[in-house]
């Protein structure tokens, strides 16, 4: 399938782990070029080795508002066609295990920048009139997740930022959507895992075991095919979808909604 992407330009952030890192490779492996942010420089290095001619890296944490400025000196005279809102979550904790300091951390770290980087790509994609903005959240907000509640309750937030922003913007050709994953192969579901081990007692691979026997597929997802609905999502072949949330989790999640 010809994505149409050849030569275009995404910002891909966290991209050198998880579903950042998946995203990036296959965006690049289609043609396009990006560019690659995250906070290890070292890793970011052997992601630019791989397509040198493809791929702009900017190291810093996307989540501090100096980075999101660095990124607008980078980007000024590029044309931007689509960008990965992803970084980390908050770190495993239940309500009572929540301190007033957490919120705010969780505030900064899953909102904010978000907002901010967001507000300052819009003009750019405006002026284009074409656009393409892909949150990576999490299932919780279809679901919640045991242990979650910090990441659960922003993310609800981005997702109602997110879809208010898509009606604002749909004149301009410019779609909004959200990908919620469930458990995947990737270094992130290890904070839930470790978080149970805390609980229960039970070793890392018990715990592993019995989450993986609560998917319906009976398996945890891979990075890579995840990175394939993204990249339809940073498609033109997805004009005609904004203001949806996609959840990725093998069944788990009951809801109709």
């Amino acid at each position: 399938m010809n994505l149409q992407i050849t030569n275009k330009c995404f910002i891909v952030c966290g991209s050198t782990s998880g579903f950042g890192k998946a995203i990036a490779l296959q965006l690049v492996a289609e043609g396009a070029n990006i560019i690659a942010i995250a906070r290890g420089k070292e890793k970011l290095e052997e992601l630019k080795n791989l397509q040198t001619s493809h791929i702009t890296i900017l190291e810093g944490d996307i989540t501090q508002l100096e980075t999101i400025e660095k990124l607008r000196k980078l980007i000024e005279n590029k044309t931007i066609e689509g960008v990965v809102v992803n970084a980390g979550g908050p770190p495993a904790k239940t309500v009572l295990e929540t301190s007033l300091e957490d919120w705010d951390n969780a505030y900064n770290s899953l909102l904010k920048w978000k907002v901010a980087l967001v507000q300052m790509l819009l003009p750019k994609m405006i002026e284009n009139n074409y656009g393409k903005i892909v949150f990576i959240e999490s299932s919780s907000v279809k679901q919640p997740i045991e242990n979650l509640v910090l990441s659960t309750s922003l993310r609800l937030a981005v997702v109602g930022f997110a879809k208010t922003l898509a009606q604002e913007v749909a004149k301009h050709n410019i779609t909004v959507n959200i990908l919620a994953p469930g458990s995947h192969n990737t270094p992130a579901i290890e904070r839930l895992y470790n978080k149970k081990v805390e609980q229960t007692g039970l070793s890392f691979n018990e715990v592993k075991a019995a989450a993986i026997q609560q998917i319906p597929l009976q398996q945890l997802g891979e990075a890579e095919d995840f990175a394939s609905l993204a990249l339809w999502l940073l498609s033109p072949l997805s004009k005609f979808v904004t203001g949806q949330t996609y959840a990725v989790e093998g069944g788990v999640v009951k809801s109709s909604l």
